[in-house]
């Protein structure tokens, strides 16, 4: 027999024992690493240019996070704002046009996107929709997942590379490119699989139209639909990654009334979040010291623990506030976006990890996408 586990809570005296400790070797290996940051500024400064900090007066930021650095230029330049009006739009929508608003976050999607990538940016990616539209008509889940890689391939061909940069003046806004093409490439795989199982067929009386009329009625309809899923501005750039079951269904419910102090709340959470990642950066250099072998070496035994730990608790709050910020708009919506990832020091194995960061991807994986593919549909049917 299978023997049964039972949660034994422990004592109130070792949980706060087991909690000061934890907190004790943090804070103590964060200074550690503090120290030897600031020993060391001056060289670190040669090597990779740190920049003045505006966070924290008299302490310098280390920018050499690429994903923290491009976010944030990008919010500050354009992101923000446009969240900013995807807000005020959704608002305006469900006061005066409840029963249009899928197509009103579709056309509010294509004029940001344009905004930002440009017209040649957003006609590569219609053109990446398109295609992939045309191949899952054939109802084909092999066909559709053969046409998604054979596009996604086509971000490493150098030609392609050379011209799209072309488009551009700065290599930041090719990278934008490159993202939303990746991202939008897994709505188009989510979209088309669920199409290939459930078709979308058009509303209407079929008796009143011809057989083409009523196929190319359905063609739009699904074209409007996956560029409405696509394009859905709030995750269009960097995710979380939100099936097209998941949207279809939520989207079509009544909008629920979000209180005021819900968004302040979550605002404000959004705002210690930032301020401490930056906190951090300003603080400790641990990006540009684990890029460089020397300093590694020099490291002593407690700053090397914190140099771990600082750069895996960087990656948490880095992600609390990219996903927290998009998912705030989402759930204004009323769209339920994935559970924002949770804390990596109180997980104790990899498969939590797995499962609790990107909730959005780890669905995505597990829901059809992925292993019902590698283990057939004998483990479709049993799962």
């Amino acid at each position: 027999m299978t023997p049964k586990w039972e949660l034994v809570s422990l004592p109130r005296w070792e949980m706060v024992a087991y909690w000061i400790l934890s907190f004790s070797s943090h804070f103590y290996s964060f200074y550690q690493l503090h120290s030897f940051s600031k020993e060391h500024e001056v060289s670190l400064d040669k090597e990779v240019q740190l920049e003045r900090g505006f966070l924290i007066w008299g302490f310098k930021k280390d920018p050499t996070d690429f994903e923290w650095s491009f976010w944030n230029e990008w919010a500050w330049r354009s992101l923000l704002w446009s969240l900013i009006g995807h807000a005020v739009v959704s608002r305006l929508a469900y006061y005066y046009l409840p029963q249009y608003r899928l197509a009103v976050f579709a056309m509010y999607g294509l004029i940001s996107a344009g905004w930002i990538l440009g017209v040649r940016g957003v006609i590569v990616l219609m053109l990446h929709l398109s295609i992939s539209l045309v191949v899952a008509q054939l109802r084909s889940p092999i066909l559709s997942w053969f046409c998604s890689l054979l596009l996604l391939s086509t971000l490493n061909v150098s030609a392609l590379q050379d011209l799209q940069r072309g488009w551009y003046t700065s290599e930041d806004q090719y990278y934008l490119l490159l993202f939303s093409t990746a991202v939008c490439s897994l709505r188009c795989i989510s979209f088309c699989l669920e199409m290939c199982w459930h078709p979308l067929q058009a509303g209407g009386p079929k008796h009143c139209s011809s057989l083409q009329n009523r196929a190319l009625k359905t063609l739009i309809y699904q074209f409007f639909k996956l560029t409405a899923f696509c394009f859905y501005h709030p995750l269009f750039y960097n995710g979380p990654i939100v099936t097209y079951k998941d949207f279809s269904e939520q989207i079509e419910r009544p909008l629920c009334r979000v209180s005021s102090l819900h968004v302040f709340s979550g605002i404000l959470r959004l705002c210690v979040w930032w301020c401490l990642a930056e906190f951090m950066i300003h603080f400790m250099y641990m990006h540009a010291i684990q890029s460089n072998e020397t300093y590694l070496e020099m490291l002593p035994p407690w700053a090397m623990g914190g140099l771990a730990l600082a750069l895996v608790q960087f990656f948490y709050v880095k992600y609390l506030v990219l996903f927290g910020a998009v998912s705030l708009l989402v759930r204004l919506d009323g769209l339920e976006p994935p559970t924002l990832p949770r804390c990596v020091s109180i997980m104790y194995s990899f498969t939590g990890m797995w499962r609790h960061f990107d909730v959005g991807l780890y669905k995505w994986l597990i829901s059809f996408q992925i292993y019902m593919h590698m283990y057939g549909t004998k483990d479709k049917k049993s799962k």
